[in-house]
């Protein structure tokens, strides 16, 4: 007698042959109820590899820990994306995820791939927004060869073993500030430039794109030496309170990393009138900005489609249903003023 075949399995679950392959190889999802189907049918039939397909449905079922690895809760950014990526993971189909979310306050190299790893021990898979450094990468690619892939969350990293990428093209949310500050301020002239670090790829990003629109669009405009706040508030307030005061004819002020809260209250202090402020990312404080003028365009992250998009990643990885090789989900940011928040 012919040992039972894929065929078989398939006409006696009353489905096709795909599906069949599917749950062996894990393709793609398959319902749980079909999965099931598929199982029953093997194992009335007699097909040698039931076994495995028992397997796959337990691997399917079994509920994955996703851990996330984000900058300091005091940000407003990273508080309100740690909720989106809560929401995300409940939100997801059975089987159920769970969420493990820790924020970091010391960004030193070292201390990040400490957390990296110790996180890397009790999660399944990890995320993490952390500036692109030797003593990190190796850190993701310790962790991914012992099976945990790792995920450049907002930023991207340069590690050869990130198993993905969720953000947003950062060149192009450079180019549109820096189109914004052509666009809007009366008339051309210096503007400053605020990062945290250029570590961080997406910062390094938006500044090398800013500088080439000008260069390009608008030469009458002269982007001063950049200022770097290390994503600290007290310090960003302070260099755009010496950056006002020695540049009395400042036009406006790209803040392109973190510490926008204390250029926020730099800008009120001075109170300087027509200056166009261009900023990352829309919280309580931008939104409160952008009503009282301290800020003029505010270029977001889509928080909630982001988490999501991770979520799915993480999971899609897990389960073996991605290819080899990092996957890229790059989505598309929004832009805010006073007349649409």
């Amino acid at each position: 007698m012919a040992e039972p075949t894929m065929e078989d399995v398939a006409k006696a679950a009353g489905v096709g042959v795909a599906t069949v392959d599917r749950v062996i190889n894990r393709r793609a999802a398959v319902r749980p109820d079909t999965a099931q189907r598929v199982l029953d049918a093997a194992e009335r039939v007699g097909f040698r590899r039931a076994g495995l397909i028992q397997r796959r449905i337990s691997e399917q079922q079994r509920t994955r820990k996703l851990g996330f690895l984000l900058q300091s809760q005091r940000s407003p950014f990273y508080k309100e994306l740690a909720q989106a990526l809560r929401q995300a993971v409940q939100a997801m189909p059975a089987p159920l995820n769970s969420a493990v979310v820790e924020f970091m306050d010391d960004f030193t190299p070292r201390k990040v791939a400490e957390r990296l790893g110790a996180m890397g021990r009790s999660v399944d898979a990890v995320a993490l927004v952390a500036a692109d450094h030797p003593v990190i990468n190796q850190a993701i690619e310790t962790l991914s060869a012992q099976g945990v892939p790792v995920f450049a969350f907002v930023t991207d990293l340069t590690a050869p073993s990130v198993a993905g990428y969720v953000g947003i093209d950062n060149r192009k949310m450079g180019s549109t500030a820096a189109w914004s500050m052509a666009k809007l301020c009366r008339r051309p002239g210096k503007i400053g430039l605020v990062l945290g670090s250029h570590r961080y790829l997406c910062q390094e990003q938006c500044e090398i794109s800013f500088r080439s629109y000008l260069r390009e669009n608008a030469p009458d405009f002269q982007v001063l030496e950049t200022l770097v706040s290390l994503e600290d508030v007290a310090l960003a307030q302070s260099a755009t309170l010496e950056l006002l005061h020695c540049h009395p004819d400042l036009v406006g002020v790209y803040v392109a990393g973190g510490g926008i809260e204390g250029v926020i209250e730099a800008l009120k202090e001075a109170a300087i009138p027509d200056m166009v402020t261009v900023c990352h990312d829309l919280t309580d404080i931008t939104r409160q900005a952008l009503v009282e003028g301290q800020a003029t365009v505010v270029l977001s992250h889509p928080r909630e489609w982001m988490a999501r998009h991770l979520c799915e990643a993480m999971t899609q990885v897990l389960q073996g249903r991605k290819g080899r090789g990092k996957s890229q989900d790059v989505l598309p940011f929004t832009m805010y003023t006073v007349s649409n928040v």
